[in-house]
């Protein structure tokens, strides 16, 4: 008979956990010395301080980008109409539609 899952006998499923890498811990481990950080450069110091939109000397994006006006490619434009104009054109029961409105010259362009 199968047990009922509570929050007490939760577990994660098996070879889903993977062993913490345990890094300075002497160069039989495999991580030690330079502790998987590699020889010298910024990321290999005590407290590398980069911000994180730091490109290592690129000049940035926020800078390459022109800055003048944007086009927005997912913008979606709407129409408006108002529902007196709705009423005057159609009829109770039909169907409003682009097309139908399209062809009752509802809006413009």
């Amino acid at each position: 008979m199968s047990e009922l899952i509570t929050l007490e006998n939760l577990k994660p499923f098996s070879k889903s956990k993977h062993k913490e890498k345990r890094v300075g811990r002497g160069h039989g481990s495999g991580h030690g010395k330079t502790s998987c950080r590699g020889h010298k450069g910024q990321k290999a110091r005590k407290s590398p301080d980069i911000a994180p939109w730091f490109e290592g000397g690129q000049t940035p994006l926020i800078r390459r980008v022109p800055k003048r006006g944007f086009k927005n490619p997912f913008k979606i434009e709407y129409k408006i109409i108002n529902i007196k104009d709705l009423v005057k054109k159609f009829q109770p029961n039909e169907v409003v539609d682009h097309n139908s409105l399209k062809e009752r010259g509802a809006f413009k362009g």
